[in-house]
């Protein structure tokens, strides 16, 4: 990858650390990644059976996950569920599966949505407001929104909902939020279906576990698609205790709360102005910032950068003193 190929994909998506390291050859290592919305203090790792690596998932396995995951995230019944390798790929899948391609995407959002309708065949139109989304066969959405952190009652999702053929609402960012927002308790209706992210909340983003929680014809379809074994043995030893451990989530969403607004103070002292974000990550503006993603980076901080608007710069939570101090020192000069 050349240097310019490089400064493309760190733009592309988050924890791109082998192109950070080619843009700033000589950057301290390692390098402090801020450039993801994935929680830094990670769930920790049960001791993995042998056979979690060595036999093909059970379904009883993958059935107990789906159970699991319907209660974690406020869904009636199991067969509400379809559990995958990572969001991602139910992204990906969804547009393939559905006749419709009047698509409207509320942004600006994370972009592979109206990549995959796009890729599908689908006119894509990004939306401003909830009510620019009604009327299009899809709409999808993002709650709480990556990267501005723009969040939306259930009522406006529920009203929207009926103004569709299919609202997708991404709830990737949701686990931190309270479930009074999460839009899973208003299944079964065949007007809506749910993404959650496992990785981001529990900071085991590589382990790839996400669902989708549909109406259960919808997330019959989904588990079809998949196909058997979508779940890794890894995952599933993972995800079943971790989904059941809510006192460890409760915690870790108040850690890093706290965290977000010990960042929100330092930003403020480098003379950012604070956009919007979630206890995972915040959404700054500078006049400077592409400067400001420079020296971070050739202190060996690689934050979240855009290429329009310019001005903005995402970034993630140091997750220890070390990193914080390293931050501090960056933004001192």
């Amino acid at each position: 990858m050349s240097r310019d190929g490089a400064s493309g994909a760190v733009t592309e998506h988050g924890g791109r650390l082998a192109a950070a390291r080619l843009l700033f050859p000589g950057a301290p290592e390692p390098f402090l990644d801020l450039s993801t919305g994935i929680n830094p203090r990670p769930y920790h790792l049960p001791r993995f059976p042998a056979d979690a690596f060595t036999r093909l998932p059970e379904p009883e396995a993958l059935w107990e996950l789906q159970t699991i995951a319907a209660a974690a995230y406020g869904a009636a019944s199991p067969e509400m569920v379809a559990a995958a390798p990572g969001t991602q790929i139910l992204i990906s899948l969804l547009p393939n599966l559905l006749p419709w391609r009047d698509v409207a995407v509320l942004g600006p959002t994370y972009a592979e949505h109206a990549l995959a309708w796009q890729a599908a065949g689908a006119r894509v139109t990004v939306a401003e407001s909830l009510e620019a989304l009604a009327g299009h066969e899809v709409a999808v959405l993002c709650n709480p929104n990556n990267p501005d952190g723009r969040r939306h009652g259930r009522d406006a999702l529920a009203g929207l909902a009926g103004r569709v053929r299919l609202l997708v609402v991404d709830e990737s960012f949701a686990d931190f939020e309270g479930p009074e927002r999460n839009a899973a308790p208003l299944l079964p209706r065949p007007d809506l279906l749910v993404l959650r992210s496992f990785g981001k909340s529990y900071g085991l983003a590589g382990l790839r576990l996400g669902f989708a929680l549909a109406e259960p014809a919808l997330a019959a379809r989904l588990r079809a698609a998949l196909g058997p074994w979508a779940v890794s043995g890894p995952a599933l030893a993972v995800g079943i205790p971790a989904l059941r451990d809510r006192n460890w989530l409760m915690e870790a969403a108040r850690r890093c709360a706290v965290d977000a607004l010990r960042l929100d103070m330092l930003l403020a002292q480098a003379g950012f102005r604070i956009l919007g974000g979630t206890s995972l990550f915040r959404l700054a503006s500078h006049e400077a910032a592409p400067e400001w993603f420079a020296r971070l980076g050739q202190a060996g901080i690689l934050v979240r950068q855009f290429r329009d608007p310019a001005a903005w710069l995402r970034f993630g939570l140091p997750g220890d003193e070390a990193g914080w101090a390293r931050l501090e020192a960056a933004f001192r000069g």
